[in-house]
């Protein structure tokens, strides 16, 4: 149980606070409600340069680093397709420097052309290495436009293409800023030794007196359910082929999502799950399979990849991987294996309650979710999903009609 108070300022941030005296550190975690999902389609990748940007200096503190680091202090960001999370650990005896540092940068960043053209250089070298210099690098880029065709999920955080990057300028660099990164649009958790009284006082003095900013309300195209199969073969330089299969799932607010994220660790995770027992360690079809989720606010997907041994053709690991599907849809998982599956996933979630940054980060995004509280039910949620809302899960996940494949074909 994660507990907390929970505070609204008069321009709209949202404040939550998590006392735990066992710990002499504290962190503070900002969550803007603003992924990749909610970019222009001819302007993508821009959550992800914002990011950067951010790091880039305000008008009041040229170094965001230097004065942190002078405190003892560590921060790091992160962008997904449905959130961008800032956050700083360091000694709770100097909270009020990561109060000072955040607020003027959600004031006042400093815009400049310099900045803007050392960050974009940075975001595209990042493009290039990891997406497109990099075997399999691209998948991505090829598989969400293959899965989705109306929602923004399909194009990865990075971007869909990297002239979206080299040709963002400043006054969209600010348009972007103005709509998005506001205390409306903002969640802040704070945690460690703090006290809410003394978090409120901080809160306070250095945010209150940020403009509120209109509220952003987030009008997205629905994906239509998909009717029919969809699959592209590609053929590059890569040491072995591979293969990749999309199938739709319900978004992370649904029960839906908990059936499906244990039935993906009930095909991929350990040694004992069916993908790697079955495709791997007895028939020896595959070198390397896994399935996961997404994750995702909106309905997103379960993912499986695999690379086939040697002398298996591709046609046969692809009906290797569907046998192991179509045995989730016909037979109940035994009670034994579905327990195994949620013990796991119930001491990861215990683990991460012993992590003060983790337990920040998870309150930030169940409250953008909806309400906060909501982290402390999820183990529950998964626990009460039975060996049959698996099975009926499966029927509707694992649909000929419902799956997108990419045939990844080594050129060698």
């Amino acid at each position: 149980m994660v507990k907390f108070d929970r505070f609204t300022l008069d321009n709209g941030l949202t404040v939550l606070v998590h006392e735990d005296p066992t710990t002499p550190m504290a962190v503070v975690n900002i969550l803007y409600d603003v992924g990749a999902r909610d970019e222009n389609p001819s302007q993508t990748g821009f959550a992800h340069l914002f990011e950067h940007l951010m790091f880039g200096g305000s008008v009041n503190i040229p170094s965001y680093d230097e004065p942190l680091q002078r405190v003892g202090g560590e921060n790091n960001a992160f962008t997904s397709n449905d959130i961008t999370n800032y956050y700083v650990t360091l000694p709770a005896v100097n909270l009020e420097t990561a109060f000072w540092l955040e607020s003027d940068r959600m004031l006042s960043l400093a815009f400049s052309e310099k900045s803007l053209e050392v960050q974009r250089n940075v975001v595209c070298e990042e493009f290039k290495q990891r997406y497109l210099n990099q075997p399999y690098g691209d998948v991505m880029l090829m598989l969400r436009p293959l899965a989705y065709t109306k929602h923004p999920y399909m194009w990865p955080t990075i971007g869909k293409e990297l002239s979206h990057i080299e040709n963002a300028n400043i006054d969209d660099v600010k348009a972007f800023f103005k709509k998005h990164y506001n205390p409306n649009n903002a969640i802040m958790v704070v945690g460690g030794a703090v006290k809410t009284e003394e978090v409120k006082r901080l809160a306070e003095k250095w945010f209150s007196d940020i403009p509120s900013g209109e509220k952003y309300h987030r009008v997205l195209p629905q994906e239509p359910i998909q009717t029919s199969a969809r699959r592209i073969t590609h053929h590059s330089d890569v040491p072995v082929s591979a293969i990749y299969i999309a199938f739709h799932v319900p978004a992370k607010n649904d029960q839906g999502y908990y059936e499906a994220d244990l039935i993906g660790d009930i095909l991929s995770r350990g040694n004992s799950s069916r993908l790697y027992s079955n495709l791997i360690k007895d028939k020896k079809m595959f070198t390397d399979i896994n399935a996961s989720l997404t994750g995702s606010s909106d309905p997103g997907l379960l993912i499986i990849d695999g690379k086939p041994s040697d002398g298996v053709s591709m046609e046969d690991a692809e009906a290797a991987i569907w046998d192991v599907l179509n045995q989730l849809c016909s037979e109940h998982v035994p009670e034994v294996e579905l327990s195994k599956v949620k013990n796991k996933i119930e001491s990861t979630m215990v683990f991460a309650e012993m992590s003060l940054l983790d337990k920040a980060m998870n309150l930030a995004y169940f409250e953008v979710l909806g309400d906060a509280d909501a982290l402390n039910k999820e183990t529950a949620r998964y626990l009460k999903v039975t060996a049959e809302d698996v099975r009926v899960r499966a029927q509707s996940i694992f649909r000929k009609e419902n799956s997108s494949t990419l045939l990844y074909l080594s050129n060698s």
